[in-house]
């Protein structure tokens, strides 16, 4: 043996996805911010779900930091190492471990991390990013909208779902939604959250810029909910056609935004995996047909 030889560079972790996956593709759109929305938007049709929710945490004072540590464990999860992804992990289930909530009409007090509400909460999510980012554009045919959903067993995992419990591609996500409709309600939770998404608590001279810009991502990630929730939350929505528009356009404005600019935004998920693995891991939407 060479005893001058020198090591190989030890390989980059890719983390759950990598570099390959739909999920390292399609996160990185500008939309994700639109779908993640409505993905609150859908979470508080199930009473357990936003119950929780609402007697563990001061929802108005910290919604904003709420969202941000909910972006945050995606985009670790995403695009960080898997120790990385495993460790955000970790925390979030000890987290959940310790919480429950009462049922008002029974005083049953249930843990909020049971299957059945962390299923609930995981499909919303990956239901909502597929159909915004679909809808607005984004190139996914229909293996890829397959594989993303079977992707997210992944993400399932890690919240401490059994992967094998979890919807693994489009039709058994739809059956399942099929199967929990009629547990879903608008009580006066899921009307706090509504509020507080049209109205966020804002500083007086922020208002305009709540009013001009927010208002229009939430009445947008509203009105892309499926017609049920519309009627659930006894709120109209434009027709599909004009919803189907605005997301186009929305997307179009977004994505004219260069990507090295909006990856800028802390905490930088998108840059760091790519000074990790290199400039061959930038995601990008014609990777997806790969």
């Amino acid at each position: 043996m060479d005893a001058h030889r020198t090591a190989d560079p030890p390989i980059a972790d890719p983390g759950l996805f990598g570099p390959d996956s739909v999920t390292w593709q399609a996160h990185g759109d500008p939309m994700m911010w639109v779908a993640g929305i409505r993905a609150l938007y859908l979470q508080a049709l199930h009473p357990r779900v936003v119950r929780g929710v609402m007697q563990n945490s001061d929802f108005r004072k910290d919604a904003w930091g709420r969202l941000m540590r909910t972006a945050n464990f995606v985009g670790t999860a995403t695009y960080g190492t898997t120790e990385a992804a495993e460790k955000a992990a970790a925390r979030v289930r000890k987290i959940h471990s310790m919480l429950t909530g009462v049922d008002p009409d029974t005083g049953e007090r249930y843990r909020v991390d049971e299957p059945e509400l962390l299923l609930w909460v995981h499909c919303a999510e990956i239901d909502s990013y597929l159909h915004v980012l679909r809808r607005s554009g984004f190139p996914l045919t229909e293996a890829a909208a397959d594989r993303y959903v079977g992707e997210h067993r992944a993400a399932a995992r890690l919240v401490g779902l059994d992967p094998a419990e979890v919807p693994g591609d489009q039709e058994e996500l739809a059956a399942y939604f099929e199967k929990v409709r009629p547990e879903l309600a608008a009580g006066t939770e899921t009307r706090e959250v509504d509020d507080f998404l049209r109205r966020p608590p804002t500083h007086p001279l922020l208002v305009l810029a709540r009013e001009a810009l927010w208002r229009r991502v939430a009445n947008l990630a509203y009105a892309s909910l499926p017609p049920y929730a519309h009627e659930l939350y006894g709120r109209p929505a434009p027709a599909p056609a004009v919803v189907t528009r605005r997301l186009r356009l929305t997307g179009i404005l977004l994505r004219s935004i260069p990507a090295r600019l909006r990856w800028q935004l802390p905490p930088k998920h998108i840059l760091r995996a790519m000074s990790r693995l290199g400039p061959g891991a930038r995601p990008a939407p014609c990777k997806v047909s790969r």
